[in-house]
């Protein structure tokens, strides 16, 4: 019942394959490509130093730049947050939709807001309050980050400013990642 082909974007991949496939990539390539640090992924979502300070990456209304659970399937489902229910997602076949299909965001990124959440580099760890510059996130832990939020998500799920976390052997029908260099 998930969207599939070449449009779409890549998922049920764990931050392990994430790995592999990088690791392969560069290998057939020649370049470096790698997951995006948490902090990169959030300057890029909130559009770098064109920021408009949107609440999503490009927009402050949500159905303009991203599939989430109201208007990721047959019909749009009605509603607030408070009324998110999985059998009515699956019951309205919500998927995953081609890329490209909603506003990019000011740097012209698209999707960084909904579709699918996108893996980090970063282990998890709290913020700290000290001012930083292009922070690394901790040396090590026991889950990765992942941003954006997906088809099957509430709104708030889907602002740039939240963050969730996963084992790196975690894979889900919602959870991609998206490449950096």
């Amino acid at each position: 019942i998930y969207g599939e082909g070449p449009d779409y974007p890549m998922c049920y991949i764990s931050w392990d394959d994430c790995q592999e496939f990088i690791r392969k990539l560069n290998s057939h390539t020649g370049k470096n490509y790698r997951l995006p640090t948490e902090a990169a992924w959030e300057y890029a979502a909130r559009g770098g130093l064109k920021s408009r300070g949107y609440k999503y990456s490009g927009s402050n209304t949500l159905g303009d730049v991203a599939w989430y659970w109201q208007n990721s399937g047959d019909h749009f489902l009605s509603g607030t947050d408070d009324d998110w229910d999985w059998d009515k997602i699956e019951n309205n076949h919500g998927q995953t939709h081609p890329v490209k299909q909603k506003q990019s965001n000011e740097l012209g990124l698209y999707d960084m807001s909904g579709n699918v959440w996108e893996w980090c580099q970063d282990w998890y760890g709290d913020y700290t309050t000290n001012c930083q510059s292009n922070p690394q996130g901790p040396a090590n832990g026991s889950d990765r980050v992942i941003r954006g939020g997906s088809w099957s998500d509430f709104a708030w799920g889907c602002r740039v400013s939240n963050r969730c976390i996963y084992g790196p052997s975690y894979r889900f029908s919602s959870l991609g990642l998206r490449l950096a260099r």
